[in-house]
């Protein structure tokens, strides 16, 4: 042989037939232990390693052969070919039977269905006076509501008057000013006018019968006469807020 190691292994492989032969001679596992022993020492007296005995070759006499080196090489490819072979193939197939999986447990999950008992809930004798209250606070209410949404166009309406009213309260009190100003104006003038007639410009009426004996004719003043020349009548100013 040209391996120590090997030639262990073989033996290792036929110690169970040892054991087997061994079985049915007297003495059990003594004797089974004896055959073994026996059968181990004449392949080793038998079997030569590399040309030396047993127990003069090394055990890393494997090692330092080169034909056993080579025997590694080709066996660690052959393990790296396997490997990826099965990283290319294994995850595909894996994949089919994942997905058979998950089909069949999204069926199974379909056709569960989880046994509910339906519970009757009753409300609590306290909770009777309130739940009543409440209805008859909501009966109120809603009457309350619809009366307001009734009333809601008449408050509209009313609510248009009065804005028409603000809009027109600055005319009407602008109209007042003015009426104040022209009774003012116009009062005044009269009083000019009988203040400025002369004595002689009274004539009798004794021909006419009348309850007035006198008639006063009224002369009007030029506008551009000496005393509106000096006196001029001045505008007034009117503000409105």
């Amino acid at each position: 042989c040209c391996s120590r190691r090997g030639l262990d292994a073989v033996l290792e492989l036929c110690a169970p037939f040892v054991r087997a032969l061994a079985q049915g001679q007297p003495g059990g596992a003594a004797a089974e232990a004896d055959a073994l022993w026996n059968f181990e020492t004449a392949v080793r007296e038998n079997v030569t390693i590399n040309g030396q005995p047993w127990g003069e070759a090394s055990d890393d006499s494997r090692l330092q052969s080169d034909s056993n080196i080579k025997i590694l090489e080709d066996q660690f490819d052959e393990l790296i070919v396997e490997t990826a072979t099965r990283r290319k193939q294994w995850p595909k197939k894996i994949l089919v039977h994942a997905i058979q999986t998950m089909k069949a447990e999204q069926e199974m999950l379909k056709l569960y269905q989880p046994v509910v008992k339906p519970a009757e809930i009753r409300p609590q004798p306290s909770q009777d006076a309130y739940i009543a209250d409440l209805k008859q606070a909501t009966q109120v209410a809603s009457k309350q509501i619809s009366e307001a949404m009734q009333s809601i166009p008449a408050l509209i309406e009313k609510a248009e008057g009065f804005s028409q009213a603000l809009t027109l309260q600055p005319t009407l009190e602008l109209c007042k000013l003015r009426q104040e100003v022209f009774s003012g104006c116009k009062a005044k003038e009269e009083n000019n006018d009988q203040n400025l007639v002369p004595p002689g410009e009274v004539t009798p009426t004794g021909t006419v019968p009348s309850k007035n004996p006198y008639v006063l004719v009224k002369r009007r003043k030029a506008a551009d006469s000496l005393e509106r020349k000096r006196y001029p009548l001045r505008r007034r100013k009117i503000s409105l807020s």
